[in-house]
């Protein structure tokens, strides 16, 4: 296991063991994956609430990537990035403009 404290398997054969292994270590590598794209929507949504044009366009296709690939990773549903992505990206073009 890769957690720091290390559960009790509620699997008792071996298969079952080995599905409880997989969910684990999947399931801390889409925590990582989660924050790496909570992180960069704030950053995005900071740079807009701040009225920086040229951070958020800098910051767009950063985060439209992060958005896509932990889609297709299955971390987030499609729609979910998508939606997310249209609504960064109105908010960016109504910064535009306003400037």
């Amino acid at each position: 296991m890769l957690s720091t404290q290390e559960p009790t398997p509620l699997a008792t054969h071996k298969d079952a063991m080995k599905r409880a292994r997989q969910s684990e270590e999947q399931r801390i590598r889409n925590r990582a994956y989660r924050t790496r794209m909570r992180n960069q929507v704030k950053k995005i949504r900071d740079a807009i609430a701040a009225q920086d044009l040229a951070t958020a366009e800098a910051l767009l296709p950063q985060t439209v990537s992060i958005l896509q690939r932990i889609a297709s990773k299955g971390v987030i549903h499609p729609r979910n990035a998508a939606r997310r992505i249209r609504r960064i990206a109105q908010a960016v073009q109504a910064l535009k403009k306003q400037a």
